[in-house]
């Protein structure tokens, strides 16, 4: 008898071991992992540098705090600000905490403006977390529901809809940031279109807000860029990372540029965790391999060829809607609920994921080769076609 709480609705298997882009569970039977524990395993399983290393820094220190120096905090904090062009970083241990740290660095800035009650503009669809605040931003009412009362100083508006950006602007006078995904993961892979980024960032400008993006999914090659919101050609003002920065091992980072680089003091926040010898190697190892074995790029042209193998497989199938994403952070909508499909994958040997109701999510590690791709199409559509005709 298990005494975990009843926080998840699990599926009927357990995993032993991984090898790649595969897992095996305690029979022995082999899975594709096309969800990557949702983003997370960059790298997929056991990859040998990333268990070397961490394994090395096992055996010499795990943690100490930040009470202290780190070097490899130090070390990750440039690599981070070289890809991205931000300024400086704090560390954290999941999504959530850092976009917990981006509302934080909101709500400093705009006492800094004068504004006596800050708020921030979100957005409908969106996922920023599941703590009170994060949760309050989040545009789920489902997820919401039972945790009266939320957090207050959020103004939600339509995803990819800048008129009605603009339209708070000119209503508002208490507004101090931006908060959006630029792809929505848990809303149902809604990609932002780069006018609307770059009209996010202008409004910001004009205005002396924070523009703050939320990467925690979307962010770290996943997309066929290092971030998201490069597609656009903007550098927002925060960033949240974390799920895929470590290849498994929990770590977040909430990024800042310019003025928002400038706003935490000592003692205005902190992370017991956050940051440690550990997850900064992980972090580090993810990214120098990203880097030397050219994941960034693979994931663009990947991911476009799982669409497109999708597209042509699925052709005259009229229950599905949509195909669409970037890189491998692939949505296929259909028109009518299809969450039973998550466990007639696990049947098959796939491993995938449904949000949205409708939407299924491939989030892919970003080592998929040509071949498994192929592997994917082929068994996800096939399940697709079954799935709609019975």
């Amino acid at each position: 008898m298990s005494h975990l709480m009843n926080t998840y609705g699990r599926l009927p298997v357990a995993f032993a071991r991984g090898e790649g882009v595969w897992l095996f569970d305690e029979q022995g039977k082999r899975y594709l992992d096309a969800l990557a524990g949702i983003a997370v395993s960059t790298l997929g399983h056991g990859h040998p540098r990333l268990t070397r290393a961490l394994v090395e820094q096992i055996s010499r220190v795990i943690h100490t705090s930040n009470l202290y120096r780190i070097t490899q905090q130090e070390e990750l904090s440039d690599e981070l600000c070289r890809i991205s062009g931000m300024d400086a970083v704090f560390f954290c241990n999941s999504g959530c905490e850092a976009n917990e740290a981006a509302i934080k660095l909101a709500r400093l800035h705009g006492h800094a403006m004068g504004i006596e009650s800050p708020s921030i503009i979100v957005t409908e669809k969106s996922f920023h977390g599941r703590t009170l605040a994060t949760l309050s931003a989040t545009g789920n009412r489902k997820v919401q529901a039972g945790f009266e009362p939320l957090v207050q100083g959020f103004s939600r508006v339509p995803f990819n809809d800048l008129a009605a950006v603009e339209q708070v602007a000119q209503s508002r006078q208490d507004v101090a940031a931006v908060l959006v995904e630029p792809v929505q993961g848990e809303g149902g892979i809604n990609v932002a279109d780069d006018a609307y980024l770059q009209g996010l960032r202008r409004v910001c400008d004009e205005r002396g807000w924070l523009l703050m993006v939320d990467e925690v999914q979307c962010g770290l090659g996943r997309t066929g860029r290092w971030f998201a919101h490069q597609h656009a050609g903007i550098l927002p003002d925060v960033m949240a990372l974390a799920k895929g920065l470590g290849s498994g091992v929990p770590i977040g980072a909430c990024l800042a540029a310019g003025k928002a680089a400038k706003l935490f003091k000592p003692g205005n926040h902190g992370s017991t965790f956050g940051g440690n010898p550990l997850a900064c190697v992980a972090a580090l190892t993810t990214l120098k391999v990203m880097e030397e074995d050219g994941l960034v790029a693979a994931a663009a042209s990947l991911g476009a060829a799982i669409r497109e193998g999708l597209r042509r497989s699925l052709e005259g199938v009229t229950a599905v809607q949509s195909i669409r994403g970037d890189g491998l952070m692939i949505g296929i909508e259909l028109d009518r609920p299809c969450g039973e499909l998550i466990t007639q994958a696990l049947d098959a040997g796939l491993l995938i994921n449904v949000t949205a109701d409708r939407v299924i999510r491939l989030l892919p590690p970003l080592v998929f080769a040509e071949d498994e791709a192929q592997i994917l199409v082929e068994a996800l559509s096939r399940l697709i076609r079954e799935f709609v005709a019975a």
